[in-house]
């Protein structure tokens, strides 16, 4: 896009042999603008999957002895505790069985 202004600008508005000049150095920071905005989007991996959630904080919706639900970043999910757990009390995620998580309280 800045290269196409610069060219623009070259033609109808700046005096001959600036309008080169600046189609050059809007095209090299065009160029520039690219790599230095790949290697930024590179810079870390996406975690995806429901392994990304151990070691996350959720909240007890009901009382879990053994089982019940947790909120865990906007979403419910059944959960299985060791632990009596009593509504509204922070968990931590320990693992993942299929769509359960195994939680533990976040006091332990």
């Amino acid at each position: 896009m800045l290269t196409l202004i610069a060219i623009l600008l070259a033609i109808f508005v700046i005096p001959e042999p600036w309008g080169l000049v600046t189609i050059v150095v809007a095209g090299l920071l065009d160029i520039l603008e690219v790599i230095v905005f790949r290697q930024w989007s590179k810079r870390r991996k996406a975690r995806v999957g429901v392994q990304t959630l151990v070691g996350r904080t959720a909240v007890a919706l009901g009382a879990i002895a053994p089982r019940g639900q947790v909120r865990i970043e906007g979403e419910i999910w059944e959960a299985r505790s060791e632990s009596a757990v009593v509504r509204g009390e922070e968990v931590v995620v320990r693992a993942v069985e299929g769509l359960t998580l195994l939680v533990a309280p976040a006091r332990e």
